[in-house]
């Protein structure tokens, strides 16, 4: 596996290194469009609606249109100067019993290395998660976005694992179920006994996907016959990061200890004042400085949508500048915009 994010989980005072890997893949079979005719690949041509010219991905920006039709156009400097744009940091915000998240909250997993010569503090805040059956509720910023998440262990490694907003959970209110009569005891009996005679422990490895292992069988049979061979590129890993040692754990718990006991809360949250204090492990992650840029102001005047090509040539950065930042996939970045994690060609 190759890590797509580095930072450090904010344990009180204490901070624990980590290197942050995806946890699950797609293994669907992919398909590209092709003409039927003579099997010609399909390619799409990104083409302006104002001047009619073929755009290159380099010299396009993201536009959003309000309610109002109004239309604002930010660029990728707009983007980095956001606060959360390069953090790297994962704050503890508090311990929560595992069982009060409901598992409709989850959404994307990810694995936690640690990334220290001395990875104690990596144990200690596992073991520590463990024998107290408790979730730790985090900030995680990845690609621009900071989430909710939930930190907790799995097969004796951290993981992180996101969590919906509250709003983005829709209510189930159908209006088909109501009025509807309770199930009489002879019924629930019977059902109960269909139940247990179907009961048994969870094992995922029973369970195949019959789809893609008969239509892979249908593409290999395909090749055998003479199809194109398909050619597969690896990319080498690259380790960039710093190791760092714990200076004093048990004096770092102790001072978060007592910091939580002043502050009045259980907790050391994502409070500013004791940074001075932390005993810091990895080289602070650098912060972009906040920018005013056309595009911004704008959005607070509310141009018109027919202004759009001028907003559009004054935010516009160089093509030089966004093809270089283009042009460096092997490096994932928590400031690097990534549409989708499962982008099919």
């Amino acid at each position: 596996m190759r890590s797509i994010w580095k930072g450090a989980i904010a344990f009180g005072l204490v901070n624990v290194p980590v290197k942050v890997y995806t946890a699950t893949e797609d293994h669907d079979i992919k398909f590209h469009q092709v003409h039927g005719k003579d099997g010609g690949r399909i390619k799409y041509d990104r083409k302006c609606s104002v001047c009619g010219e073929s755009v290159q991905y380099a010299d396009i920006d993201k536009a959003y249109e309000s309610p109002d039709g109004d239309r604002v156009i930010l660029t990728d400097e707009d983007f980095s100067s956001l606060p959360a744009a390069e953090k790297h940091e994962i704050p503890v915000l508090e311990f929560v019993p595992t069982e009060q998240i409901d598992p409709i909250l989850y959404d994307k997993s990810y694995y936690l290395e640690p990334d220290s010569t001395s990875p104690k503090a990596y144990v200690l805040l596992r073991d520590t998660l463990t024998e107290t059956d408790r979730t730790a509720l985090v900030h995680f910023t990845l690609r621009q976005k900071t989430r909710l998440a939930a930190l907790r262990v799995h097969e004796d490694v951290l993981m992180i694992q996101t969590l919906l907003w509250p709003d983005e959970v829709r209510a189930a209110e159908f209006g088909s179920l109501d009025g509807v009569s309770a199930p009489r005891p002879q019924e629930l009996k019977m059902a109960g006994a269909l139940v247990e005679s179907m009961s048994g422990d969870f094992d995922p490895s029973e369970y195949t996907d019959d789809y893609q292992i008969e239509l892979r069988k249908v593409l290999d049979e395909a090749i055998e016959n003479g199809g194109e061979k398909v050619v597969h590129f690896e990319r080498e890993d690259e380790d960039t990061g710093e190791d760092a040692e714990v200076v004093d754990l048990v004096a770092a718990l102790q001072r978060s200890v007592e910091a939580a006991g002043r502050s009045g809360r259980g907790r050391a949250s994502d409070s500013g004042d004791g940074d001075s204090e932390k005993d810091t492990d990895t080289t602070p992650a650098r912060k972009a400085p906040a920018k005013k840029t056309p595009a911004k102001k704008t959005a607070a005047k509310k141009a018109p949508a027919k202004k759009t090509a001028a907003t559009k040539t004054a935010a516009k950065k160089t093509a030089a500048n966004k093809t270089a930042a283009k042009k460096a996939p092997a490096k994932k970045s928590s400031g690097a915009a990534d549409h989708s994690e499962r982008k099919g060609a």
